[in-house]
């Protein structure tokens, strides 16, 4: 990371200030006004913003806490440790995402003087240009739709390894920049520059880091891992190819993926298919002739009845609608 900005969010803060100086609790009022201890994005955002960056909370163990957002957190330098969901533990360092879902419970071991790690605070309304860059359906996503809907997102974070991924260490040091030193111009550069952010950790779905190995954990790494092959193989992917090579019955793998999505494999591979057709669409002049085949389907016929279940119009229709050439 760029040694001016970091030496910047080393600075002491008044909160720390006081930590060191003998406090003993993180100072609540700070973050919540609710009863129990509910981070309220409105008590940390300055009036009229939609986002802002805030370092984390060093010297004292932060307690357990849920969040009324999704909650970003990026490691610019040194470690965190996070318990999540009541017991999940991750370890974030240099260059690493953790998405936690709103209303996760969530706390903080503490950290020392060198372990840098930064939160994004953000309203929904800040996303809508980030979830209309993304191509198709993913976890990522509706981690952030969650938030916005109050739908259950299926998983309590996502931890992105990336470390070692120069793209998103870039777009992630640009953004904090930008919030930090408040540039002009700064609320379409940080939507857009968000958007794209996504965009490189959804290529890098390898980088996501497996639950512990109990049997809730195991079924989350499982159907993860199904997703995942859906998002690689969505043209011909095949409930019955994945349980054969995963080595698990079909029921079994079934109800996995019903009880951590509330949808079927059948129903996850019709959206990840019909949002690719929907993105051809928008952004290609790819014949709709030629759409349907690209995206898994032979039969024409079965292919505009799904896609006018869904939109209420025909493929052609919808291009000349949403048409962004």
């Amino acid at each position: 990371m760029d040694k001016t900005l970091l030496k910047k969010l080393m600075e002491i803060s008044d909160e720390e200030r006081a930590i060191l100086n003998g406090s003993l609790e993180v100072l609540k009022d700070i973050y919540s006004s609710e009863p129990g201890f509910v981070v309220n994005a409105r008590k940390l955002l300055p009036p009229g913003s939609l986002i802002v960056v805030r370092t984390h909370t060093r010297f004292i163990h932060f307690p357990e806490h849920t969040h009324n957002y999704v909650e970003i957190v990026y490691m610019c330098s040194g470690a965190t440790t996070h318990i999540v969901g009541g017991g999940q533990r991750v370890t974030l360092k240099p260059g690493e995402f953790l998405f936690i879902s709103k209303g996760a419970s969530h706390e903080i071991l503490p950290a020392a003087e060198g372990d840098i790690a930064v939160n994004f605070i953000i309203l929904p309304r800040f996303f809508d240009k980030a979830l209309s860059m993304m191509e198709s359906k993913n976890l990522l996503g509706d981690l952030i739709a969650g938030s916005l809907t109050g739908s259950d997102p299926g998983v309590s974070y996502l931890h992105f390894r990336t470390g070692d991924v120069l793209t998103v260490k870039n777009l992630a040091e640009n953004l904090i920049w930008s919030l930090t030193n408040k540039e002009n111009y700064q609320y379409s550069i940080n939507q857009n520059t968000m958007g794209l952010l996504f965009q490189h950790l959804l290529n890098n779905t390898d980088k996501l880091s497996q639950p512990p190995a109990d049997s809730a954990g195991y079924e989350h790494t499982v159907v993860m891992d199904v997703l995942r092959y859906i998002e690689d193989n969505y043209t011909d992917a095949s409930l019955s190819e994945y349980a054969y090579g995963a080595k698990l019955p079909l029921y079994q793998l079934s109800r996995m993926i019903n009880r951590q999505t509330g949808k079927s494999f059948k129903e996850i591979l019709l959206n990840r298919r019909l949002s690719q057709a929907e993105f051809l669409l928008r952004a290609t002049k790819t014949p709709v002739e030629e759409v349907i085949p690209s995206v898994g389907y032979e039969n024409t016929s079965y292919f505009y009845r799904v896609f006018r279940k869904r939109h209420g119009m025909t493929p052609r229709e919808y291009r000349l609608k949403n048409s962004s050439i």
